[in-house]
């Protein structure tokens, strides 16, 4: 081991004055915001959730660190920043990490990078199932008061793969192996759901399955809630229009431009592009229509919104498809159904900001209940957003910036006979909202 009391080498002076530097500050952590994300999944409940679905076999007077320390630890883990588990091996020893886990600074070390490992691989897909279900409950308990009608975004999203895990595929238009889940927000950017998949366009069958499960653990929360579903041409397929309308599920789905459908709007593209050329200086002209049509394989006709678009480059034309009955096509288009480009950042914000595609387990119920566990750690950092003031900038930040300004601070932990001090740099930045965001935890809704 190294003598903490030998000065570092290597160090130019600073103003003539030798700078000396030795590993001898005593308890010390880089990430004191920690503490404010423990009081948030203290009142979201994340970890008991995930830990109630699974069973454990251990030895229950053999055991020294419980599933919902295990989950806890890994939640706050990857919201600090901490997405692979062998960096448990460090932050085992970190005291604000000892004391977001109830530890004392000087007591217990907490669970290792392969007591991690254990528990990534434990759930079965039953287990996995029953904790789709509690995701879906947490999503549900995130408000006040049942609500009217919400609005879900479904999407898939790429995830390349780098070994031999099950259910990769190799997909011709990424051009390697990957994985392709499917994950739902609801419109404000909650997350409700993901489930893992091949990297494959889904299927109208499998598409179906995946929702029959969301509505039944949806409406076991909310019998009477409505339901809005939004997404691109790829989950238009005749099986799911049909099961929408005997769900009683509204839809407005993104069409692939078809000949068919492309024989109602030539003269209002021609008429489109003559009009944006004869006034070259306004802009891009969009106008919209509606028809009655459906494909061959539908089961009857649908209300379409064609939207043409004319600009320097031609005209750009998208079709969607809805049984809504109210609006016009403008609307729907522009006020409901582009809405749902918003879920292109919340995807970012799960998988870039807290990389979500960490999916390197070899089985796939492993990597299913990894993609579940970074879900957790995307709700601490999306409520502590929700926190924020509503006109500041700091309820539009990325995540990535939250972590930055507010959980990686430095810190000197102090334990004491009857207190433990936390001593934080005075010129610590965002003072002002890190207190603000304290004050505001008991207003979270569980």
């Amino acid at each position: 081991m190294v003598d903490q009391r030998i000065a570092l080498p290597g160090l130019s002076p600073v103003s003539g004055k030798t700078v000396v530097a030795r590993f001898d500050g005593g308890e010390l952590s880089s990430a004191a915001g920690v503490l404010a994300l423990r009081e948030i999944e203290a009142r979201l409940g994340v970890a008991a959730r995930l830990a109630a679905c699974l069973d454990d076999p251990r030895a229950a007077g053999q055991t020294i660190h419980g599933l919902a320390e295990i989950i806890r630890f890994r939640l706050l883990m990857i919201a600090a920043g901490y997405e692979d588990g062998n960096d448990a091996t460090g932050l085992r020893l970190d005291p604000v990490f000892k004391m977001a886990l109830d530890q004392a600074p000087s007591g217990r070390a907490l669970c290792s990078q392969s007591t991690i490992s254990r528990l990534e691989n434990l759930p079965g897909k039953r287990a996995l199932l029953r904790i789709g279900r509690a995701m879906v409950d947490l999503y549900c308990a995130s408000f006040r008061q049942v609500l009217k009608r919400i609005t879900l975004d479904i999407d898939d999203t790429f995830d390349a793969v780098h070994g031999g895990q099950q259910l990769r595929l190799f997909n011709a238009h990424y051009d390697e192996y990957g994985f392709q889940p499917i994950v739902v927000f609801d419109g404000e950017g909650r997350f409700v759901t993901a489930v893992l998949r091949p990297a494959k366009r889904p299927k109208g069958v499998e598409i179906c399955t995946f929702l029959r499960r969301l509505l039944r653990a949806i409406r076991a929360n909310w019998p009477r809630t409505s339901v809005l579903l939004r997404a691109d041409s790829h989950y238009c397929a005749p099986e799911v229009l049909d099961w929408c309308r005997g769900e009683g599920v509204d839809y407005i789905f993104g069409v692939a431009p078809t000949p068919t459908l492309r024989a109602h709007i030539l003269a209002l593209e021609a008429s489109t592009q003559k009009r944006f050329d004869d006034t070259p200086d306004g802009g891009k002209l969009r106008r919209f229509k509606e028809f009655l049509d459906g494909a061959a394989s539908w089961s009857r006709v649908e209300r379409i919104v064609a939207r043409v678009e004319a600009g320097p480059d031609g005209t750009d034309t998208r079709f969607i498809v809805t049984n809504l009955t109210g609006g016009d096509g403008r609307s729907l288009y522009q006020g409901i159904y582009c809405q749902r480009g918003q879920a292109e950042n919340h995807i970012k914000s799960w998988k870039t900001h807290l990389a979500a595609d960490r999916t390197s387990c070899h089985a796939a119920t492993a990597n299913q209940f990894r993609l579940f566990l970074h879900a957790g750690a995307y709700w601490l950092l999306w409520s502590l957003r929700g926190l924020m003031p509503k006109r500041s900038v700091w309820r539009v930040a990325q995540f990535d910036t939250l972590r930055l300004r507010l959980i990686k601070m430095a810190a000197r932990v102090i334990e004491m006979k009857t207190m433990i001090k936390v001593h934080l740099p005075t010129a610590t930045p965002c003072q002002d909202i890190l207190r603000l965001a304290l004050g505001r935890i008991p207003r979270l809704v569980t």
